[in-house]
This record gives C-alpha cells, sequence and structure tokens, in this order.
C-alpha cells in the first residue's frame, strides 16, 4: 500500500514529507516553550535591554524561517514537475526575504520603542516625544517593507526600474494631489522636532491666542481664551510667527495715569514714589525693571506713565487687577486726583 504512487511519488514520500512538517511544527513549540523558560530569564537579568529586544524579536521571524525550512526540504525531496518546483523555489525565495524583513522591522522597532522611552524619561520630555515616535516608526517601517518587497522581486527576476518608474510616475501624481496634505505632515514633524511650543503653552499664533490642546499630523489645535477651539493646518503654522507666552520669564505691563493740572511738583513726586513702592509691594511683581516717570503734558491731564514686569508665577489678569486697585486705594488716600476730560471756554465780550 506504500508502494502506491500519487502525482508521481509513493505514498511513503508523500507520509514522510508531511511527517517532516508536522515533526518541525511540534519542534517549533518544543522551542518556544525553552526559549519562554530559559533564554527569556537569561536575558532579563542583564541589565543591558539590547538582548531581550533582540530575543523578542527574532523569536517569531526565526520560527517561521525553520517552518519555511522543512516546507522546503519536504518538498523538494518530493519528484515534482519541474515548473511546480520552479514556483516553489521562487516563492520560497520571496518568503525568506520577507521573514528577514519582519525581523529587521520588529528589531527596528523595538530598539524606537525602547531607547526612545527611556530619552524621554531623562529628559521628562511629555507628550511631544509621545507623538513624534508613531510618525517616526511608520516611516521607518515603510522604508523598511518597500525595500524588503523589491529585494524579494528583483531575486525572482523581476525588472525593478521598471517598477520604480511605475512607482515614481504613481508617486509624482499622487503628491500633485495631495500637495498641501504633504506640507501639512512636513509642518507637523517640524513642530514635533523644533518644538516651538509644547501641549499645555499660552501661544500667540496668526492672531489667535489661547492654549494649545493637541499637535497633531495635519494640524494643530488651539483653546481660544474665549474657549473656542481653533484648528490651524500645520503649514499655516509653520509660516506664522509664534509667540510663546508660556516661555517668558516675565510679562511687561504699562498703565498711564492722569493727575489733574492743578497737582503741584511735590504731589507729583509722591505719585512716582507711591508707584515704585507699590511695584516692590504688590504680589508677583518684580521690581528690578518697574519705572514709572512724568511722561507728558495731556490736553486735560498730566500723565504718569508706569512699567512693571509681572512674574511667570503670577497671573496676568489677576496681577494687573491687584496693581490698578493699589493704585486706586493710594492715591485717594494721597489726596491725588486722578483727570478726566475737560474743556475750559472763555467768552469775549464785544
Amino acid at each position: 500500500m506504500l508502494s502506491q504512487e500519487f502525482y508521481g511519488n509513493t505514498l511513503e514520500s508523500w507520509i514522510i514529507s508531511l511527517g517532516i512538517i508536522v515533526g518541525v511544527l511540534i519542534i517549533n513549540k518544543l522551542i518556544a516553550s525553552a526559549g519562554r523558560l530559559i533564554i527569556n530569564r537569561i536575558a532579563q537579568k542583564t541589565e543591558n535591554k539590547f538582548d531581550d529586544i533582540l530575543f523578542t524579536t527574532l523569536k517569531a521571524p526565526f520560527l517561521l524561517g525553520i517552518s519555511l525550512a522543512a516546507i522546503w526540504f519536504s518538498l523538494n525531496r518530493l519528484n515534482l514537475p519541474v515548473e511546480t518546483k520552479s514556483f516553489i523555489s521562487r516563492a520560497y525565495h520571496i518568503l525568506i526575504i520577507l521573514n528577514v524583513t519582519w525581523f529587521i522591522s520588529r528589531f527596528i522597532t523595538g530598539l524606537l520603542e525602547e531607547y526612545w522611552s527611556e530619552k524621554r524619561a531623562k529628559k521628562r520630555q511629555k507628550s511631544i516625544d509621545v507623538r513624534l515616535l508613531p510618525m517616526v516608526r511608520r516611516i521607518v517601517l515603510i522604508v523598511v517593507w518597500i525595500i524588503g518587497i523589491l529585494t524579494a522581486l528583483n531575486t525572482v527576476g523581476l525588472d525593478i526600474k521598471t517598477i520604480l518608474g511605475a512607482l515614481g510616475v504613481g508617486g509624482l501624481a499622487a503628491a500633485l494631489a495631495a500637495q498641501d496634505t504633504i506640507k501639512n505632515i512636513f509642518g507637523g514633524f517640524t513642530l514635533l522636532t523644533d518644538q516651538p511650543f509644547r501641549i499645555g503653552d499660552m501661544v500667540l499664533v496668526d492672531n489667535f491666542q489661547g492654549t494649545v490642546e493637541d499637535i497633531g499630523i495635519r494640524s494643530t489645535r488651539i483653546r481660544t481664551l474665549e474657549k473656542r477651539q481653533v484648528t490651524i493646518p500645520n503649514s499655516r503654522v509653520m509660516d506664522a510667527s509664534i509667540i510663546n507666552i508660556s516661555r517668558e520669564p516675565r510679562r511687561r505691563n504699562t498703565v498711564k495715569i492722569g493727575l489733574t493740572y492743578d497737582t503741584p511738583p511735590a504731589k507729583m513726586e509722591e505719585a512716582l514714589n507711591i508707584l515704585q513702592e507699590l511695584s516692590k509691594t504688590t504680589k508677583y511683581i518684580d521690581p528690578k525693571d518697574s519705572i514709572a516717570f512724568f511722561s507728558e503734558f495731556a490736553d486735560s491731564a498730566l500723565v504718569i506713565t508706569f512699567h512693571y514686569n509681572i512674574t511667570k508665577a503670577g497671573d496676568i489678569f489677576e496681577v494687573t487687577s491687584d496693581m490698578n486697585m493699589a493704585i486706586l486705594k493710594s492715591f485717594n488716600a494721597a489726596g491725588l486726583n486722578f483727570a478726566f476730560p475737560t474743556q475750559t471756554i472763555h467768552l469775549e465780550k464785544a
């Protein structure tokens, strides 16, 4: 019975080939179990993460490679038609190259995720790196798989120049059709690498002031002071002037105070001294660069200009209100009269 032939091979030959494949699958299971129990345990004891990544990424492609080798050997020992063997040979070469490509892509991805995360932990960077990693990983995987597929096709005798030419024409057409999208993607990549601002920063971009809520691949979202969400394309953000308010060490504020024209010089001096003292006593005010001076004779007032700096810890609106309230109380207590627009009309008798 075992000597009966089926498709040019005895039943015994078919059984042996099938047994080889089944045996290798069983061996793969044993190797996987041994790897988990022994190799993985040894790799975890070392301080270097490189061997952990290598074992984790190599395990599945290695087992697949053993299976492919068993299938190749079991089929090659059979008496098959020349066309079938040629087809099996080409398919085998393609699968081997794709398996190697799979290992390389898994290994690079493991390295990126491991060492990028360590870098992020050391520098204490926030969501910028979290968003940059998937983009870089996707680009690397695309490049690796394109190289792997082209290598596999070249191995079986296909003309790579023709394929590259077709891809070039198709890529050019796609690039022309989606040039705005490509500009936004490159703009997003530049924002994530150059980091003119981060999520949570208060910025002024293209006449929109607010807090950065999201930096995406295509657009950036800003929550304005009116609590409205503005979505700006990344290419437009990169072309605009960006003011990062959160990174300023302090905010300079200016107030102009008009006193009545009957204010004597001594009272003007007193007003200047009051303002200088307020810069020292008001919370979140840096007195080093504060200055008050008699700036002009206006139509209805003697104008004092007061420049003061709000530190980064202070809220701009709250500190401004506190300073204005302190000025009002101090000037009223000192008897300094605020001016308002007035006009004196002299009538001449004929």
